[in-house]
Order: C-alpha cells, then sequence, then structure tokens
C-alpha cells in the first residue's frame, strides 16, 4: 500500500500542473474538434515546463503503481490512485492559494478513512493469471480509447467532457490490469503479448483523453469520470478473473473502504482542474 499512495501523491500533483499547461496551451489560440485539436492540444501542452514536470511526476508514479500491482490487490490500488484527488486538493490549497471549505476538508479525511480501511483489508494480489482472452480484451478496450482520444473533439459539448474524463479513466484502467497480465519481462514473450501492446496503447489514450478533457468543458465532470472509470472496471477485474481477496473475514471492510474512498475522491473532483490566474475559486468552463 505505501506504493500505491506513494504514486497517488505523485499523480495528484502532476494533476494541478498538468491542468495549468492545458490551459495556456490553448491560449494562443484553438483548434477545431478532432484528431487535429487532440494532437495539436497535446504538442503545444508539451512544450510547456509545468507539462513537463507534471509527466516527470507520472513516470515515478508509473513506476510505484507498477511496484504496487505486483503485491495488493487491484482494487487498493485504483483506490488509492483515485485518492489522488485529496493530495491535489492539499497541493491546491497550499501552493496554489485555493481555499478548501470545511466540507472539502472533511471529503479529504474521508478518502484517508477509506484508505485506512482499505490497508486494513487488503489481501495479498490474486495469483490467476485470468483467461486467455482477457489480453485482447484489454487491447480491444485500448484501442476504443485511443478512437475517442482522436475523435472525441467532435462530441457535443454537453457530454463530451464526461466521455474524455471517462475514456481517461479506462485507458489508465487498462494499465493497471495489463500490468497484471505480463508475466515476463523477457523480450520476445512482451513482443508476443497483447497485454504489452494495451498497456502501451491505454496509456498514450489516456493522456491524449485527459489533456483534451482538462481543456475543455467542466474539469470537474471530466475527473469525476476518470476516477469511476479508473477504479470500479479494474476492481471488478481483478476480483472475478485475477483472484484478488481481502484477508480473511474482513471482505465487508475492504468493500466499505473502497466505497468510502471513492466517494471521497469524487467530493473533491474539481480539484482536478487548475485555478485561474487570479486564483478564484470559480468552476473553469472553457468554450
Amino acid at each position: 500500500m505505501v506504493c500505491a499512495l506513494g504514486a497517488s501523491v505523485c499523480f495528484g500533483t502532476a494533476t494541478v500542473l498538468q491542468a495549468m499547461a492545458a490551459r495556456a496551451a490553448d491560449a494562443g489560440g484553438g483548434a477545431d474538434g478532432g484528431t487535429a485539436f487532440a494532437v495539436t492540444l497535446f504538442l503545444r501542452a508539451v512544450r510547456q515546463w509545468r507539462y513537463l514536470a507534471g509527466l516527470a511526476l507520472d513516470g515515478v508514479g508509473f513506476l510505484l503503481q507498477i511496484a504496487a500491482l505486483r503485491s495488493v490487490p487491484i482494487y487498493a490500488v485504483g483506490a488509492a490512485l483515485a485518492s489522488s484527488l485529496a493530495v491535489t486538493a492539499v497541493v491546491s490549497a497550499r501552493l496554489l492559494r485555493v481555499r478548501l471549505s470545511g466540507g472539502e476538508w472533511g471529503a479529504v479525511g474521508v478518502v484517508c478513512a477509506g484508505m485506512a480501511l482499505l490497508g486494513v483489508a487488503s489481501g495479498t494480489e490474486g495469483d490467476r493469471s485470468g483467461p486467455a482472452a482477457l489480453g485482447y480484451a484489454m487491447l480491444g478496450t485500448a484501442l476504443a480509447v485511443l478512437g475517442l482520444a482522436l475523435w472525441g473533439g467532435r462530441l457535443p459539448d454537453r457530454g463530451r467532457a464526461l466521455a474524455l474524463g471517462l475514456g481517461a479513466g479506462f485507458g489508465f484502467g487498462v494499465v493497471e490490469v495489463a500490468v497484471r497480465l505480463i508475466d515476463s519481462l523477457a523480450p520476445s514473450a512482451l513482443l508476443a503479448d497483447p497485454a504489452t501492446y494495451a498497456l502501451l496503447v491505454g496509456g498514450g489514450a489516456a493522456f491524449l483523453s485527459l489533456t483534451s478533457a482538462l481543456e475543455r468543458g467542466s474539469v470537474t465532470t471530466a475527473t469525476a469520470g476518470m476516477v469511476i472509470g479508473e477504479t470500479i472496471g479494474p476492481a471488478l477485474v481483478g476480483v472475478v478473473w485475477l483472484g484478488d481477496r481481502t484477508r480473511e473475514g474482513l471482505a465487508w471492510m475492504a468493500v466499505l473502504g473502497f466505497v468510502v474512498a471513492v466517494a471521497g475522491a469524487l467530493a473533491l473532483a474539481r480539484f482536478g482542474e487548475a485555478p485561474e490566474r487570479s486564483s478564484q475559486r470559480s468552476e473553469l468552463r472553457i468554450p
């Protein structure tokens, strides 16, 4: 669990930096929706130092995530990653001078309480490799997320942020499952394993979707969608097909901890976005 919580600290801090960079990248003039929009926005954002710093933190977080997925169940890692929003909230309050209300500090406490319950109840990772088709299913999901990332700019404004946020969450969820499915790091085995390609495509598609989601529409909605997408699906895959279990007699505590942690994260979904330059607490909406 230590590695999972360390990953959440990295991802939570990176979110603030990447959101600020995505908004700054679009300030020079927006692109039309579609493939050109997604790729152009990403290329602009990646030239921002904040985005590069966020990517560096994401890299460290990803290594910690891999270590966590090799030692604890997917549901515990997913809840820990969702709790990165609590980290984002605290970082925003300390470094960006964003005021947290009493209810928001309470939500941070709820996330911590949920993670504590999960930490007590979580068993070791499952010992099953899952059906052979699972790797191909993850690859198919990753390709679908890539399609959404490239053409998501054509979606209606009302549902775009939620769709892109969910897409990013599904992409990150594919990465979580794919890490567990890869049995050997030998080059020949990696090249023959569909989970390898699912991991690469899913991760890249998730970043594209998240960059677009952070720039367009309500980022609170997009972040909430991402939390849902990266927690519930992978957790079910881990329990149903990969053998993830809890400590004897503590299944109820694990379920309660998972629900509490994710609910607290959703309550803090607005911290998936960067504040205005004036540091006001208003919701950001980009037409």
